[in-house]
């Protein structure tokens, strides 16, 4: 059980043409959409996600067919998580390249790939949003004044656009960015989480960890080495009976959970697996979390 959020929208989903305008790279295998609506309404809320049709594009049509003749079923559709905030003239979504490791991917990625890689300015597509109930919900000053953001590599996407609207909204909040990578490299939005860390130097901490990073220049205060620990948890959050914590990352996969059951060894715990036993360790209850995963 998560904290319950109030409904993201009880609209039904809106498909739209969108246009990319400009895709800006983040990291070597992450890169940034912008997206144009054509003049429709943009009525979603921070930490939402929208829909694309990996069928709808002819480059992926080979894939596609090889794919579903593999799997015996339909290619779903990909959700993306919004990086723009409602208040950002531009609506955006981060894309992160999947990787396809022989004995450990069962399928190779199908959509992210072309994403990231298949130089879209001015292509158009179709997108339907805005779905998920991963957002604040309405009252959540009453409920807390600390909002924790326990992130790791693409799980920052809803989370940058849940802290940008919070701050543009001067809800009186103090956000915790706790954000796991394997890189100095690999962070994504480094430079902006900077800003506005120096713009609202009362009402945002940014720690960084790093799992892989081998240049000691890199490691302070602020920047940790390892995983996200209890330890690291109990340090950031001594208000840990009262703050609420959103945690957004790579879960066990329904792969990993097949593969366990047909070798009858345990799925290995991944990020979200790993911080949800540090945060139920401390003696946060499952109604004060609200996770997001992939994987």
């Amino acid at each position: 059980m998560s904290v319950e959020a109030a409904p993201a929208r009880a609209k039904k989903p809106v498909e739209y043409e969108a246009t990319v305008t400009e895709v800006r790279r983040d990291t070597h295998d992450t890169v940034t959409l912008f997206l144009d609506l054509e003049g429709a309404p943009r009525d979603y809320k921070a930490g939402q996600f929208l829909n694309i049709d990996p069928h709808q594009f002819p480059a992926l049509a080979r894939l596609c067919a090889y794919l579903q003749e593999h799997k015996g079923r339909r290619e779903p559709i990909r959700s993306y998580s919004l990086a723009s905030a409602p208040h950002e003239p531009r609506l955006a979504i981060t894309v992160k390249d999947e990787e396809f490791i022989p004995g450990l991917t069962q399928y190779p990625p199908l959509l992210s790939p072309y994403l990231v890689h298949g130089h879209l300015v001015g292509t158009r597509m179709k997108v339907t949003g805005f779905l998920g109930p991963y957002v604040l919900p309405e009252d959540v000053t009453q409920r807390t004044d600390h909002l924790v953001h326990l992130v790791a590599g693409s799980g920052a996407v809803p989370n940058f656009s849940i802290l940008k609207d919070a701050l543009h909204r001067e809800l009186p909040l103090r956000h915790t960015f706790l954000f796991s990578n394997k890189t100095w490299g690999d962070i994504l939005y480094r430079d902006e989480l900077a800003a506005l860390e120096r713009a609202h130097p009362e009402r945002l901490r940014v720690v960084h960890t790093l799992t892989r990073e081998t240049d000691a220049s890199h490691f302070g205060p602020t920047v940790r080495k390892g995983r996200v620990g209890q330890a690291l948890l109990e340090e950031l959050l001594p208000d840990f009976e009262t703050c609420l914590v959103y945690a957004c990352g790579p879960a066990i996969t329904p792969w990993d959970r097949r593969k366990a059951l047909e070798t009858r060894t345990p799925a290995t715990p991944r990020f979200i697996e790993a911080v949800l036993g540090h945060l139920h360790a401390l003696g946060i209850p499952d109604k004060r979390i609200k996770r997001e995963t992939y994987g």
